[in-house]
């Protein structure tokens, strides 16, 4: 029997919940020196094959440097046309979620890293899309910002998984979603 692949928010937050400041920028994150394995991002790298995001972390992504090739899935929830020039290794999807991530979890292969941003996280959370969140919060306050989640009015139930205290101050929250209810 093949594993069923899971969906997880692998993300960093503000001390106060913001994924990145209004405006998108994240020079209060890139601008830390990063420990050695840099927070466990490797091996958590080698436990996903497919990575979802939104049009708009996509965008910044490519404005960041990011590369997107053909070793990993990268699939971009955008509303959009998809640009001309995408890279072959991006497909851009709008369909329905539900469907979609049913369709995603029946095909061979690793886990799926949701990442961001805070709209298509709170999407994924109202189709009961996500089964864990690996939070690194960083000891910063912003002040504003956008959320980790969009707001919305839902109960989602957490099971504390592990937690992980880094020297730098950063924490590593690992949760496994547990209860959806409206």
């Amino acid at each position: 029997m093949t594993k069923r692949r899971n969906v997880v928010v692998h993300i960093a937050t503000s001390a106060d919940g913001y994924i990145a400041r209004a405006d998108g920028d994240l020079e209060w994150l890139t601008s830390r020196p990063a420990p050695k394995g840099f927070y466990g991002i490797n091996t958590f790298m080698k436990s996903i094959d497919t990575m979802v995001l939104g049009r708009k972390t996509y965008e910044a992504s490519l404005r960041m440097g990011a590369k997107f090739d053909s070793k990993s899935r990268h699939i971009v929830f955008s509303r959009h046309a998809p640009p001309a020039g995408a890279p072959s290794g991006v497909q851009f999807v709008n369909g329905a979620i539900g469907p979609f991530v049913s369709r995603l979890r029946e095909q061979p292969g690793k886990d799926i890293w949701l990442m961001g941003g805070g709209g298509l996280i709170a999407s994924f959370l109202d189709e009961h899309a996500i089964d864990e969140f690996v939070i690194s919060v960083v000891p910063v306050l912003i002040g504003d910002g956008i959320p980790l989640i969009a707001r919305r009015r839902r109960h989602v139930l957490l099971d504390l998984h592990s937690v992980e205290r880094f020297e730098d101050g950063l924490v590593q929250l690992h949760y496994r979603v547990q209860n959806h209810s409206p």
